[in-house]
């Protein structure tokens, strides 16, 4: 009798799950139940799957609305139908339009009007698949109105929202924020009403008894609406089948290209057997498993990108595999490097392997295109994901609602309170804020994901448009994988960028010097002056290396080989540290006889890395062999340690079974669960090997040009809006380098950063307020006629405000013509105004306005009056904060004075760059921070939570640190005790 429910994926309207329906509709006796959340499907392919467990018949369908007033439900009579329903609310949310007060014919739909709607729009006439809706809170009216003589048109539409008085609260909170404004401001207009509850199917029937033939046309309803996916675990996949519409011709185009790769990549026409096997196996394997597609897919995606000549990386399981090697997919040699075949792909697996392609965040625009343009618009659509409420979040917007102040706001959102001292409206945010925490906020666009499917999208979700204008499916990949549908990665990144932007700069800054191949990493791996910096951690600006948390591990390990920084990539991930294994793997490199601690098959299975889980196939090899799980079971596991697959009923069996095999083994219950342990903590977390492989390629890369082009590789850097740091630590890098920093120049500067010589001039994009409009006038202006002969000549030139101009010249643009500040803002004021300017001359002109005469004023700034121009233009002054201190600093400690206070007391100053968060095994916070001294060295420090409780890092700023410099592995930090923020002087252009 419910044909109208909603979960929480009626964003900001719905309370409760899809499954908690179903536990509601269980308790209820209710044994078929429709769910309709409001112009949305996120959650039917879920409930559809879950509904069984529950002894449920699914419905679902849309709840079609503009804004929170009700059109229409549709319900989908069987598969075609709910292609249908998506087909028409995609329409509409693609083009942004309002929904039609009448629904358009959908022959495989049920279409039920609200009974108030019904009475707006005075329906009297009704297709055979259309009906009118009756709640408990219409039947007083009905007898009373037009529609008392269409009863054998009406059904029961009794909505279901809320379960409890908690429920309605929320949701009312929940409509306060969509709106944005104080709940008791909230229009009534917008709630829903407090009936929408479910009752017991025995008293909804009571409530209807008089209206039998109501009673009956409902359940009719419901009989005839069917709808079913295949959720099993051997269920066919729902991706495109075949890349060129003949299974065999695919078959024998990738051994053909197969071919062509041996080639390429071993440079002979007879590889080892031992290459020849492996693809020979992986080859069946693929054919068996019907994956051919997929990898002729990710063939065709690169391929493009070779012919716009577009860098990119190859990473994930699918590194694990020689026919991505061939195919030229990735660039890491699975035999080489021992890669388990495995992880890859096994007999038992049903999904197809993952391969993450990341491009430049620059092309991966272009190439997303040509996947929708190549595989076609009806069967491509970007992955969904759903953004939850947080803690802060949801906090602060609570805290609006119910009309707290802004102190108070921050107190709650940032935990700094006693619970004891708030009062009854602090404990209502933060009640609720428990209830609302986790929801679905909004749907936003997966990371990667591109799904190119068979059958029309539409079959299985409707889709958004976000702003870029690729459609994007209302599910999550879990939801996807559950149907069939596997994703194709496709990621941008700036790492890439940085190293093509880096060769184009080589070019014409260093145009005599000799080439070189940037894909020739073998050689990379053997240049000691690479290796140094990994080594000595130097890898400031380098892709994945240069963080504190990675500068910390490999300055630990003294890697100086790819082997070791491969390790080093996976190793860093949250899980191996969490276990203390990343500990005890350094320990165990430093120290190979603490390899005796470990378990006789583990040090079996992983012996180059001491026996310690480090790469995610490490999970399989544990689970198959220690575990004596099937490869089947032991990918389940692997699966299960993200996320959502965590809390799924398979693979709680899975762990149990493992469990129980390691204690049938005869292994104690201390080994088993450290062993399980090791494997909670990390699996989802860890990379493959072959993954970690590529990301390792890419990082040789950029050290190679850091080492090598130092100068141009950090201009490519700030260029691409800097990496893990702010731009302005590179800056610091370049001067620390011999480069010479320059502000931006009318004359020299393009809109990015540009290098001559050693000389560096910062780009007009780094400028805050300057327009991207203003900067492409003026640099077409330069191109077309030639560079600016002095500010006269721009103004004659260049259509621009004075505010715009004065930037430019405050920054220092116009230095080169030899004019103070104050003159040249003088020249601007008297030359330029919105009235005098409207259409400017260039060189070519025939006339030219006489100059005026004047005697401008002539006074000089000081450097720290400089500084503060560049603090507002560009966000921080080229001459660093130190200079601006309100008070000298008492000392000149370094980070060259750290060795010599090992265990003792430090006190140094240091400006922050960059912190990190985190809790202790207690849930106490703590933070690391991350700081550059008086000199431009890096230091690292630890605020423990007893003092986290006294001191605070407050922003970017200078700070004075008094603690103890620990030493571990050789690597130093200093144990804060105590830290205070420095003061700079006030800002002497307005004092």
């Amino acid at each position: 009798m419910y044909l109208n429910c909603h979960s929480y994926y009626s964003m900001r309207f719905g309370t409760f799950s899809e499954i908690e329906l179903l536990e509601l509709a269980q308790k209820n006796n209710v044994d078929t139940v429709a769910l309709t959340d409001i112009n949305n499907t996120s959650a039917c392919l879920n409930f559809i799957r879950k509904a069984p467990d529950y002894n449920i018949k699914p419905i679902v369908g849309i709840d079609f609305r503009n804004d929170t007033h009700s059109l229409y439900i549709g319900l989908a009579k069987n598969n075609n139908g709910f292609r249908e329903l998506n087909t028409f609310l995609s329409s509409a949310l693609h083009q942004k339009e309002k929904l039609p007060h009448r629904a358009p014919p959908l022959t495989d739909c049920f279409i039920i009007y609200p009974y108030e709607q019904a009475i707006t729009m005075r329906l009297s006439q009704l297709s055979t698949n259309e009906y009118i809706g009756v709640s408990r809170k219409d039947l007083n009216k009905l007898p009373f109105s037009s529609l008392k003589n269409m009863l054998y048109k009406c059904v029961i539409l009794q909505p279901v929202t809320f379960r409890t008085k908690k429920d309605y609260n929320t949701h009312r909170l929940l409509r306060a924020i969509d709106m944005n404004v104080l709940l008791s401001q909230l229009p009534e207009k917008e709630q829903a009403c407090f009936s929408e509850k479910m009752v017991p199917s025995e008293e909804i029937k009571q409530l209807f008894s008089q209206y039998t033939s109501i009673i009956e046309n409902t359940r009719s309803l419901q009989q005839q609406c069917n709808i079913k996916f295949d959720f099993s675990k051997n269920k066919p996949s729902l991706n495109k089948k075949s890349y060129t519409n003949d299974r065999k011709k695919d078959y024998i185009l990738l051994e053909q290209l197969c071919g062509e790769g041996l080639i390429y990549r071993y440079k002979t026409l007879s590889p080892s057997q031992k290459i020849i096997d492996r693809l020979t196996k992986e080859l069946e394997l693929i054919n068996r498993m019907n994956f051919v597609s997929y990898f002729l897919i990710n063939w065709k995606i690169i391929k493009y990108a070779r012919e716009k000549k577009y860098y990119y990386v190859g990473r994930g399981s699918g590194a694990n595999s020689i026919v991505a090697y061939l195919l030229r997919i990735t660039d890491v040699d699975p035999v080489e490097l021992d890669l388990y075949f495995e992880r890859f792909i096994n007999s038992h697996r049903t999904s197809p392997p993952d391969f993450d392609i990341d491009f430049s965040w620059k092309d991966r625009q272009d190439i997303t295109r040509y996947i929708f343009d190549t595989f076609g618009h009806n069967h491509v659509a970007l992955l969904g994901t759903y953004i939850t409420f947080q803690y802060k979040g949801v906090v602060r917007e609570l805290g609006k609602v119910f009309g707290l102040p802004k102190f108070e706001i921050d107190k709650l959102s940032n935990q700094d309170y006693e619970y004891e001292t708030l009062d009854h409206i602090s404990k209502l945010v933060l009640l609720y804020g428990e209830l609302i925490q986790g929801k679905p906020n909004y749907i936003s666009i997966h990371a990667s994901g591109i799904l190119i499917s068979e059958a029309p999208i539409h079959n299985y979700s409707a889709t958004n448009l976000p702003p870029k204008g690729f459609s994007t499916v209302q599910f999550d990949m879990i939801i996807a994988e559950d149907i069939g549908l596997y994703k194709f990665d496709i990621l941008g990144q700036r790492g890439l960028a940085k190293i093509k932007d880096t060769l184009e700069i080589i070019r014409y800054n260093q145009p005599d010097h000799p080439p070189f191949d940037i894909h020739d990493v073998n050689v990379f791996k053997k240049d000691k002056h690479i290796n140094a910096l990994i080594r000595n951690a130097k890898c400031l600006g380098c892709f994945y290396v240069e963080s504190p948390a990675m500068r910390m591990l490999l300055h630990k390990l003294k890697t100086d080989s790819y082997l070791g920084l491969v390790a080093a990539s996976s190793i860093i991930r949250p899980g191996v540290a969490k276990s203390g294994m990343m500990r005890e793997y350094i320990l165990r490199k430093h120290d190979t006889s603490r390899t005796n601690k470990a378990h006789p098959i583990l040090l079996k299975l992983m012996p180059e890395t001491y026996g310690i889980m480090v790469y995610q196939e490490d999970v399989i090899k544990v689970a198959h062999y220690f575990g004596k799980l099937s490869l089947d079971e032991a990918d389940v596991l692997r699966r299960g340690m993200s996320g959502k697959f965590r809390s799924r009923e398979e693979f709680k069996i899975v762990k149990q079974r493992f469990i129980s095999n390691c204690r049938n083994e005869g292994y104690s219950e201390k080994v088993i669960y450290e062993v399980w342990e090791q494997i909670s903590s990390f699996a989802g977390y860890a990379f493959p090997k072959g993954h970690s492989a590529s990301y390792a390629v890419e990082s040789y890369q950029s050290l190679f040009l850091k080492t090598y082009y130092p100068l141009e590789y950090l201009v490519a850097t700030i260029n691409n809006g800097g990496g893990f740091y702010m731009p302005e630590v590179y800056i610091h890098e370049i001067k620390l380098l011999g480069g010479i920093i320059h502000t931006p120049c009318i004359n020299n500067s393009n809109y990015l950063a540009v290098i001559k010589g050693k000389d560096v001039y910062l780009g007009f994009m780094m400028l805050r307020n300057l327009e991207t409009k203003t900067s492409e006038l003026f640099l077409s202006e330069r191109s077309i006629n030639g560079e600016f002969l002095s500010l006269e000549d721009f103004i004659n030139r260049v259509s621009i405000s004075i505010e715009q101009l004065s930037i430019l010249i405050k920054i220092g643009a116009f230095n080169y013509t030899n004019k103070t500040m104050s003159e040249l803002l003088w020249v601007a004021h008297l030359n330029l105004n919105t009235l005098t300017n409207p259409h400017p001359k260039t060189q070519n002109s025939l006339f030219t306005d006489k100059p005026i005469e004047y005697t401008p004023p002539k006074i000089n700034r000081s450097l720290l009056e400089i500084a503060f121009e560049q603090i507002e233009a560009l966000g921080y002054p080229l001459q660093g904060y130190f200079p601006l201190l309100k008070n000298t600093p008492v000392n000149k400690t370094t980070t060259k004075h750290l060795p010599f206070y090992i265990n003792k007391n430090i006190d140094i100053y240091g400006f922050l760059i960059t912190t990190k968060r985190t809790t202790t095994s207690h849930g106490h916070r703590m933070i690391f921070g991350t700081f550059l001294d008086q000199t431009g060295g890096i230091f690292d420090t630890v605020i423990f939570p007893n003092t986290l409780k006294k001191y605070k890092l407050k922003g970017k700023g200078i700070y004075r640190i008094y603690g103890k410099v620990v030493e571990e592995f050789d690597f130093l930090s200093i144990e804060i005790s105590k830290v205070v923020k420095q003061d700079y002087i006030q800002d002497p252009r307005y004092t």
